[in-house]
Order: structure tokens, then sequence, then C-alpha cells
């Protein structure tokens, strides 16, 4: 098994639902974004996933949330847009996106801060 690594972010803010709290207030970060995917077999040029491909897809996914309110957004209009929902969102979209059998989603890491991140896996 192979687990592939790749970091990029996207900036955007947002307002904490039922948080007491300065969060609650609206806000912004800059959130850096690790994705990782494992696969079970490489291809004939020794890859489990390219890279590029990886960046890609992620990359048009965040550009959805990059430099937006995200709460005014579909995915959290019903939920707080938390780091950890957040990266369960990612996680969902991305697994929708790259999973095939041999590429799987295994974690989606997001730092809200260079100290503060939220994992979501399953």
């Amino acid at each position: 098994m192979y687990r592939l690594k790749i970091v990029t972010s996207f900036a955007a803010a947002h307002c904490l639902i039922n948080y007491q709290g300065d969060c609650e207030n609206l806000h912004g970060h800059n959130w850096k974004v690790e994705v990782e995917v494992t696969a079970s077999e490489l291809d004939k040029a020794g890859l489990g996933i390219d890279f590029k491909v990886l960046k890609q897809e992620t990359n048009s996914l965040l550009r959805t949330l990059d430099h937006k309110y995200l709460n005014e957004l579909d995915p959290f209009r019903e939920i707080s847009p938390s780091s950890e929902n957040i990266s369960r969102y990612l996680y969902a979209e991305l697994s929708r996106r790259l999973n095939d059998g041999n590429v799987t989603v295994a974690s989606i890491t997001v730092w809200e801060s260079d100290n503060a991140a939220a994992t979501y896996y399953e």
C-alpha cells in the first residue's frame, strides 16, 4: 500500500454557528489543506496517482471555497463551517472525484492556523 500527500491552501471568511466567543463573529483564515490518498497498485509509470491530477482535482474543489464567505455556500448553510466540517466536506467531495478502486482518499487535514488543525477520515 502506498500513501501520497499534497499540501495546498485557500483563504476564506466564516463565522462559527452556536459558538460562544469571538469566533462567532465574522473572521477569516488562510487554511492549509493536506490531502492524503492511498493506492494499492502502481501504474506503468510507477505512480499510485499522478501528483498533477491530485493537485488539479483538489485545487478545482478549493476554488469553490477560496475568497468566499463559507456560511453562504450550500455545504455550510445548515452546519457550522468549522475546520472539522470543512475537512469532512472536502473528504466527501474528493472521494467522489478520486476513489477508483485503486486510489482512495485516506484523510483530509485542514489547518486554520499554524498550531490548530482538524482531520477527517473514515
